[in-house]
C-alpha cells in the first residue's frame, strides 16, 4: 500500500518531495510540531494537543493555518490513517511559517503537513525492560518561553540522544541552566517516593508535554498524590521509582540510574489507568 502525507490538505505519496526547498522549516526551524499517539484509527488527547498548538504559534507569530481547527484536524487525521491502512501508530503535525526572509521573515502565514505511520502495540504498553540512564552533562537547557514548546528546532535533544547511544544507555536526563533535573532526550521525568508523584514545573523549562499534563489528571483522579517541584540528583538516588512520559509510547519505566535500581509498580498501575482512560 502506498503511504500518503497531508500537506495542507492535500494528500500527495509520502515517497515524492512535497516542499520546495526554501521551506523555513528546512532551513531555519521556523515552526512547531505535535506526536499523537493513535488507537483504533483515531486520535488521542487531541484536544490537548490542539490547544498547546495554539500557544505555540502565538508565541513564534505564526498564524494558524488557514482553516484549520479541532474538527478539522481530527477529521484529517482519521482521513489519512484509513488511507495508509494504519489504526495504531503515530501521527506527526507540523505547522511552520509560509513566508520568505531570511532570519526576518516577511510574513505569518502558516502552513503544515500531516504524516502518520504505524507503530508496534495497539495501545500504550509499559516496556517490560527497565531503562538504563545517567546525566547529560555537555549542555544544560536555558530556561525561556520557547523551553516548554516542541519546536522545529530539536538539535539539544538530538545530540543528548546520541551522548545516550554512545555509553549504551537508552536515555537520558537533562538539567536546566540551574542544575534542576527537568527531563529525558524524548520525555517528561517523574519519580515517585513513598507512593507520591514528584515532576518538575513547567517553570524549570521543561516540554509542556501533554501525556505529562493527563498523567497529573489520571493521578489526582485516582487518590495518588502529585506534586510539581525542583528536583536534582539526590531525589533520583532517594526515589523508589523513575519514568518517562510522552504523547506517543505513554509511560516508560527507569530500572537503572548509575547504581541505583529502581521498581515500576506505580508506573504499572497507571499505565493499565492510562489505558482503560483512552478505551473508555
Amino acid at each position: 500500500m502506498e503511504n500518503y502525507v497531508n500537506l495542507n490538505g492535500h494528500l500527495v505519496p509520502a515517497d515524492r518531495p512535497v516542499i520546495p526547498l526554501d521551506n523555513r522549516a528546512y532551513h531555519y526551524g521556523d515552526g512547531l510540531f505535535e506526536s499523537i499517539r493513535v488507537v483504533h484509527g483515531r486520535p488521542c488527547f487531541l484536544e490537548a494537543h490542539w490547544m498547546r498548538l495554539q500557544e505555540g504559534c502565538k508565541l513564534l507569530r505564526i498564524d494558524l493555518p488557514e482553516g484549520m481547527g479541532l474538527d478539522m484536524l481530527e477529521a484529517a487525521i482519521i482521513e489519512l490513517a484509513e488511507r495508509n491502512g494504519v489504526t495504531g501508530g503515530r501521527t506527526r503535525l507540523t505547522v511552520f511559517r509560509d513566508a520568505r526572509g531570511h532570519y526576518r521573515p516577511e510574513g505569518h502565514k502558516g502552513a503544515y503537513s500531516l504524516e502518520v505511520v504505524p507503530i508496534d502495540g495497539p495501545v500504550y504498553e509499559l516496556n517490560p525492560t527497565g531503562l538504563a540512564v545517567d546525566i547529560y552533562p555537555d549542555i544544560r537547557k536555558p530556561v525561556n518561553p520557547l523551553a516548554v514548546h516542541k519546536t522545529l528546532n530539536c538539535q539539544y535533544f538530538i545530540m543528548a540522544a546520541l551522548w545516550s547511544a554512545e555509553r549504551g544507555l537508552d536515555d537520558c536526563l537533562l538539567q536546566n541552566e540551574r542544575g534542576n533535573i527537568i527531563e529525558s532526550s524524548s520525555g517528561n521525568l517523574f519519580i515517585v517516593s513513598n507512593g507520591v508523584l514528584y515532576t518538575p514545573a513547567l517553570a524549570d523549562g521543561c516540554i509542556g508535554g501533554v501525556m505529562r499534563m493527563q498523567l497529573i489528571n489520571l493521578a489526582l483522579e485516582n487518590g495518588i498524590k502529585v506534586y510539581e517541584c525542583p528536583l536534582n540528583p539526590q531525589n533520583l538516588l532517594a526515589a523508589d521509582e523513575l519514568f518517562f512520559t510522552n504523547a506517543v509510547r505513554g509511560l516508560r519505566w527507569v530500572g537503572m540510574y548509575r547504581t541505583k535500581r529502581y521498581v515500576h509498580r506505580l508506573s504499572q498501575q497507571l499505565t493499565a489507568i492510562l489505558v482503560e482512560h483512552v478505551l473508555s
